[in-house]
């Protein structure tokens, strides 16, 4: 008689058949327990500053090391990716100096309620099928979803620190489901950008002190998003006419050549977003702001933060057209708003805009 073969691990076919039923693009299964590399690397990025003025991240650094230190009991962590492939090449707007150039993710609904819709169902299923406990994050929690996702084979995570995937490319939401059921784990999936160093060498900013390694107080993300006061005068001009994050490390990525455009509907850009005009965005009130941004995740950064990015742009545009629309800003309320919007009129002045005005 033959010897037999292993049985499957029924429970993760079951989790992972939902899973792919609920819309997801990609599931894979990791220990709860990460290795103790993953808070090494924590407290070397934390120790070197590149965290910037995100403090949270210090405050939550014992916590985010390992999924079980937030919660003990957890014996698995499901990781669930869904595609927001671009339909357009994300870096064709950059030339476009009157217009915005903002992060594919933001061109729509917010990924957080769009993960979080399905993955609540997800658990459900899970808690009811087995009685088991179930925690979910999107981002929202101190737990490291990137390195989870390589480790549940997903991906890995590149040189430009985001996971990059065979499958998907660059272009992919991450969700986390903890919970006490044992399920087998994935393997995890190895680093394939070999020499590669496109990434790097695309960044606008010089944010990479070195593959792998991202210094956030220099990553355009982190300065139009997360960074509250004046973006610094030396790395206004990198900005070009990004206002909302930045997309050149994972565009660029050689990887996307297998990404697909995606057919989630929440995610698909919205046409009145994918290169909005500045002079209309200088003029947003904050009424008209929370209008225009209703459900994107732009909404959060609040009407002043987003003018003070858009007044950059301005600024880096050349377009003698936008310089009222600088100055206005420049008497705006807000000293951060006010102050950016004297920098583009300087800078519009200086490349003689007042000289073409009609």
């Amino acid at each position: 008689m033959r010897p037999l073969r292993p049985a499957p691990d029924p429970a993760g076919a079951a989790v992972r058949d939902a899973a792919l039923a609920l819309g997801f693009d990609a599931v894979g299964f990791a220990p709860a327990a990460a290795p103790a590399l993953w808070g090494e690397r924590l407290a070397a990025f934390l120790a070197a500053g590149y965290h910037g003025s995100m403090g949270w991240l210090a405050d939550t650094a014992e916590r985010r090391a390992s999924p079980t230190t937030l919660w003990p009991e957890a014996r698995s962590a499901i990781v669930v990716a869904m595609n927001y492939g671009p339909e357009r090449d994300p870096l064709g707007t950059l030339a476009l100096n009157d217009r915005a150039t903002l992060s594919v993710y933001a061109r729509n609904r917010d990924y957080h309620d769009v993960l979080k819709k399905q993955l609540r169902v997800l658990a459900r299923f899970i808690h009811q099928t087995w009685g088991v406990e179930v925690k979910l994050f999107v981002d929202t929690a101190p737990v490291m979803e990137k390195p989870l996702a390589a480790e549940a084979g997903l991906g890995w995570q590149g040189k430009h620190t985001n996971l990059v995937s065979r499958a998907h490319g660059s272009w992919l939401f991450l969700g986390v489901v903890l919970t006490t059921l044992d399920l087998e784990p994935n393997e995890p999936e190895a680093d394939h950008c070999g020499r590669c160093r496109a990434c790097l060498d695309a960044c606008p900013t010089a944010a990479f002190p070195a593959p792998y390694q991202l210094d956030a107080r220099r990553c355009i993300s982190y300065l139009t998003i997360e960074h509250a006061g004046p973006i610094p005068e030396e790395l206004r001009p990198a900005l070009g006419n990004r206002i909302y994050g930045c997309d050149d490390c994972l565009a660029v990525c050689p990887w996307n050549k297998f990404a697909t455009p995606t057919t989630t509907p929440e995610l698909m850009g919205r046409q009145d977003l994918a290169a909005p005009a500045l002079a209309d965005l200088a003029a947003l009130d904050d009424a008209q702001f929370r209008a225009l941004f209703q459900g994107s995740p732009i909404k959060r950064i609040g009407r002043n933060r987003f003018v003070r990015n858009v007044a950059i742009a301005i600024g880096n545009s050349g377009d003698a057209s936008l310089r009222p629309s600088a100055a206005r800003l420049a008497a705006d309320p807000d000293p951060v708003v006010a102050e950016a919007g004297s920098w583009a009129v300087a800078r519009l002045d200086q490349a003689g805009g007042n000289a073409t005005m009609s």
